[in-house]
């Protein structure tokens, strides 16, 4: 023993990409033994640089909380509904399969890190929660509240949205914002995530 608590990891399926995709390719997971927190990417590329999640996820490890990682195979991109309204159609489309929601619903608790434009980080944040009870932690760039994921449905801990607008299971606990893709996370923003999951789910302390 070296004064750290030893963790295994299974690895991920596939190797790594260049330039923010050191940390695995699209549609693999890299599993802990204990499935307590899993952190959900968006798939590497030039838009969606993986660097901060590889932060998060050491930030959580160095405190002994066993986190999973879990790089979306269709992550890019915006949900079908959002899609026809905003892009007319063209350009990929974010969605999950039915192994990555078995995944992450093994899990008890789920950091999700997205994107800069508000629109998307509720559509995205509302589309994997539909299909997953489980509390989940929104790490993103801009600046967001309760109140913009429950106008869209999303259940928050805070502000509830009104029942006939209900469309998720899982529940928005926390946000985190200024986590910028491809630029290294704040010592503040990785001390914010590391609390909240242990608030969160005190089986981590």
């Amino acid at each position: 023993m070296f004064g750290r608590e030893t963790q295994c990891v299974d690895c991920r399926e596939s190797m790594g990409l260049g330039r923010g995709g050191g940390l695995a390719q699209r549609g693999t997971l890299s599993e802990t033994g204990r499935p307590d927190v899993i952190a959900v990417a968006m798939s590497p590329g030039r838009r969606h640089i993986t660097k901060p999640v590889c932060e998060i996820t050491y930030g959580l490890r160095r405190e002994r909380i066993q986190v999973s990682v879990l790089v979306l195979n269709s992550g890019a991109g915006v949900p079908e509904d959002l899609h026809k309204e905003s892009t007319m159609g063209y350009g990929p489309k974010f969605g999950l399969n039915a192994k990555e929601l078995a995944q992450i619903g093994r899990h008890k608790l789920l950091v999700l890190h997205l994107g800069n434009i508000d629109s998307h980080v509720i559509s995205k944040t509302k589309e994997v929660l539909k299909y997953v009870d489980i509390p989940t932690i929104v790490a993103c760039q801009n600046p967001m509240d309760f109140e913009q994921f429950a106008e869209a449905g999303v259940r928050t801990r805070l502000v509830k949205p009104r029942p006939e607008k209900i469309q998720t299971g899982g529940t928005v606990m926390e946000i985190v914002s200024g986590i910028t893709r491809g630029e290294t996370c704040s010592r503040e923003n990785l001390n914010k995530i590391v609390n909240y999951v242990k608030t969160i789910n005190p089986e981590n302390n």
